[in-house]
């Protein structure tokens, strides 16, 4: 997929609206539109990078101010408790091949694995 087809490139570009809880120079954090979680909000690069390995690898700094922000938004609405989430690959879950961590918090969150 190019960027030019890549829905979170778009966002990054205002070309699809998103509801904005943090942006900084490298990262934007979105409300999740199918929420699984009180709080799910999307930290997302605005470099495109496919997942979180190729991150680590190519923008490790970026990936740690992902972090960095995915605690700024549970501090904010989560009593600092939360779960973050990569998926990497289709069978992981992951549907968007844009590096993006998953905040999930505002409740207890169960575990059920796979």
């Amino acid at each position: 997929m190019s960027t030019t087809d890549c829905i979170f490139c778009k966002i990054v570009a205002g070309d699809i609206p998103a509801t904005k809880v943090v942006e900084t120079d490298h990262v934007i954090a979105f409300r999740d539109i199918a929420p699984k979680a009180p709080v799910h909000v999307l930290v997302a690069s605005k470099q495109h990078v496919p997942n979180v390995a190729a991150a680590a690898r190519e923008i490790p700094d970026v990936l740690a101010e992902m972090a960095q922000v995915a605690q700024q938004i549970a501090d904010a609405e989560c009593d600092g408790e939360y779960r973050l989430i990569f998926n990497t690959g289709a069978t992981a879950g992951q549907s968007v091949f844009h590096v993006h961590g998953h905040v999930l918090g505002g409740a207890a969150l169960g575990w059920e694995p796979a």
